[in-house]
């Protein structure tokens, strides 16, 4: 098959590319610098209509992952390369005669700031959605499932906090916080939340690709369907990298008081650095989240081949090999 994959810079798309390519697909991969992969590269932005035009052309299938994933930024990046961007591609591939696209999306933009307690999918709300990354990606779910025909099915893919070797979003994030001491347990620590090693992701994501057709015009949850609390995830991470395990504790309240004191901060001086803390942040760390994986696993015939334990002791390893 001709597959294309957009964001194969990031941890996730190197890793669905290289699923990819390792099966026997014709790999083409876009993104805004070079991802040293063994594919044939397409440099451009994803909101750019030529270099999409010249990356769909031929394909067969599309898995969409590029994004603007940061926590700062003003609205118009997030909507130029999430919404927009999203927008370019699906038209590119109604051109193209592209026969799937497999989008990727994320749970945020169903989450609301409740709890979510073994639920499925649930209606992308850009409305209701926390923040420019969750509003933006909810906004471009929508565009993207609405494009859903006959000659072009969509499905639409929410990997839950992925994680593993090379992660400088998550994992990265917490070590270097966890090691500077900034890093408290929010609320009880207690709150259940599911987590996706990398591999169990881009396996889902490929299976995406075959299931693409029969299955289309929905959204599905993934993650590696092993709820653990929030104190213990941070703290095998933290173990992994050879960092102590935050010990201080800090009210939700509180967090998410801080939190909100910072949004404005950086909303008002435009700072580009990774804040501290913002209310997602804290509403992440202190409220469950986990899903039922049932529809996923049936729709998809996929199931998770690396358990948590095991992407806790890969990590290890890669941290230990530097």
């Amino acid at each position: 098959m001709r597959v294309l994959v957009t964001g194969a810079s990031g941890m996730l798309g190197r890793a669905t590319a290289t699923a990819l390519h390792a099966r026997g697909d014709d790999v083409t991969v876009l993104q805004r610098r070079p991802a040293g992969l063994p594919c044939r590269e397409v440099l451009g932005d994803v909101a750019d209509p030529g270099a999409v035009a010249r990356a769909t052309d031929g394909q067969d299938a599309v898995v969409h992952l590029a994004a603007k994933v940061d926590v700062t930024g003003p609205w118009a990046e997030y909507d130029r390369a999430n919404v927009e961007g999203t927008r370019t591609l699906v038209a590119a591939c109604q051109r193209a005669g592209v026969g799937r696209l497999v989008h990727v999306s994320s749970p945020s933009v169903a989450h609301g700031g409740s709890a979510l307690v073994g639920v499925g999918a649930g209606a992308a709300d850009p409305a209701h959605a926390r923040g420019h990354y969750a509003r933006s990606k909810a906004m471009a779910e929508l565009a993207a499932l609405a494009a859903d025909s006959t000659d072009l099915a969509v499905l639409a893919v929410r990997p839950h906090l992925v994680w593993g070797p090379g992660d400088t979003q998550l994992v990265a994030r917490i070590v270097a916080r966890a090691r500077a001491g900034r890093l408290p347990v929010i609320g009880s620590g207690a709150a259940l939340i599911d987590t996706t090693y990398v591999d169990n992701a881009a396996g889902a994501l490929v299976a995406a690709v075959d299931a693409c057709g029969p299955v289309h015009g929905e959204a599905l949850v993934i993650s590696n369907g092993e709820p653990r609390p929030v104190a213990e995830v941070i703290a095998r991470l933290c173990a992994a990298a050879g960092v102590p395990a935050p010990r201080r504790r800090v009210p939700f309240p509180v967090a998410w008081g801080v939190g909100a004191v910072v949004d404005g901060v950086w909303a008002l001086t435009g700072r580009r650095d990774t804040p501290p803390l913002t209310r997602f942040l804290a509403e992440q760390l202190a409220t469950a989240h986990w899903f039922d994986q049932r529809r996923t696993r049936e729709a998809l015939a996929w199931t998770p081949q690396v358990s948590l334990d095991e992407g806790f002791e890969r990590l290890a390893g890669a941290y230990r090999a530097g």
